[in-house]
């Protein structure tokens, strides 16, 4: 019998429901679980052919385990390898070279030096930076939040540079980055699951949490939505992601996409909704279901992204897809899955961001 397994940290909603619904309808030759780790030994496996990872992003020693299952056979949704390696700041470049738009973004240092530096660590650095230029940049409004990371911690809104400077002087060793604020008309937060099922559903970010997904304005196009399903589709494609959310802001009619680097996303039925938790819980044990059924003993059963396949390939990055090897799911599961959702969000139109005068004098990181 293959096992899936689910780790998973303080949620409950989803990992209970989701082992449940595996269990429903996975037959007898599959049985799903919570992951239960009393040992770890090198190049040992787990038991499970598969693992969907809810929680390695804030323990260190289970992303260690993930990866050790990993390289002896098991699928873990999401790859841990390259969640390891990946950040926002490099998203957002991999989205400007895919042609999926974005908001201007620059990267920023800590303000303080990491541990175990001195200033001669930074002897390529420029002192000051080119804060005139990366103002004009990015103008203001403007959010400074962190590289990597999320859960919106350490996000600031930025009104001019004395802001920027006074709030980057309060960010300590992490290491920022300066994004242009999208004022938007509309927005959308999207599951993709498996690189190929997606649920666009309405957003409204400024709303209290629990108000977040009740909006009752309808989209302004379906062209629109194609959009957006298209740019979600090609996001994960290429960073590999088996379980994402992306988020777009719609300006004029155009989809910017937000934050796509949530490999661990918030499934939680009290904040996203009954009628989105019975998407992500049916449409999370099918795809689980499908890659226990497509495990191979032995092989690596990792998803790989296209970025990676085609670096590796020695292929230009958006050369011809490369196949994958998992296996195709129902014509009808696909087809009822693949469907925008039928609510989304509109709201009103805020006035455009205004870009800062610009700057006389250029304070210094802090060394």
């Amino acid at each position: 019998m293959k096992k899936i397994g689910i780790l998973f940290g303080k949620e409950r909603s989803f990992p209970e429901a989701f082992v449940k619904r595996v269990n429903e309808i996975a037959g007898d030759e599959i049985r799903a679980e919570f992951v239960s780790i009393d040992k770890i030994f090198q190049a040992e496996p787990l038991d499970y052919a598969v693992i969907i990872d809810r929680i390695s992003q804030d323990v260190p020693f289970y992303r260690a385990a993930l990866k050790n299952a990993a390289i002896t056979g098991t699928a873990v949704i999401n790859n841990p390898f390259w969640w390891s390696a990946d950040e926002k700041f490099f998203n957002n470049a991999l989205a400007v070279k895919l042609g999926v738009p974005v908001p201007k973004t620059a990267l920023i240092p800590s303000y303080d030096q990491p541990d175990d530096t001195s200033d001669a660590s930074f002897s390529n650095l420029a002192f000051p930076m080119d804060w005139e230029t990366i103002f004009e940049y990015t103008g203001f409004p403007a959010y400074m939040k962190p590289f990597d990371g999320g859960g919106w911690k350490e996000v600031y809104k930025l009104h001019d540079k004395e802001d920027f400077f006074d709030k980057h002087s309060q960010t300590k060793q992490t290491v920022m980055m300066l994004q242009e604020e999208i004022v938007f008309d509309e927005y959308y937060r999207c599951y993709c699951i498996g690189g190929k099922y997606v649920k666009i559903m309405q957003y409204e970010p400024r709303n209290p949490f629990h108000l977040r997904y009740h909006v009752d304005t309808p989209p302004s196009s379906e062209k629109l939505l194609k959009t957006i399903h298209d740019h979600v589709l090609k996001l994960n494609k290429y960073l590999g992601y088996d379980f994402n959310t992306v988020e777009f802001a719609v300006r004029d009619g155009i989809p910017y996409a937000i934050d796509f680097c949530n490999p661990a996303p918030d499934a939680e039925v009290t904040s996203v909704g009954l009628e989105n938790f019975e998407w992500v819980v049916e449409t999370a044990a099918q795809y689980a279901i499908e890659r226990a059924k497509a495990h191979v003993d032995g092989q690596d059963n990792l998803t790989w992204g296209e970025y990676v396949k085609t670096a590796a390939s020695g292929l230009p990055l958006t050369a011809k897809p490369i196949a994958k090897t998992a296996t195709k799911p129902a014509k009808a599961f696909l087809a009822e899955t693949a469907a925008p959702a039928k609510k989304v969000t509109t709201a009103k139109k805020a006035a455009p961001v205004k870009k800062a005068a610009p700057v006389k004098k250029a304070a210094p990181v802090k060394k």
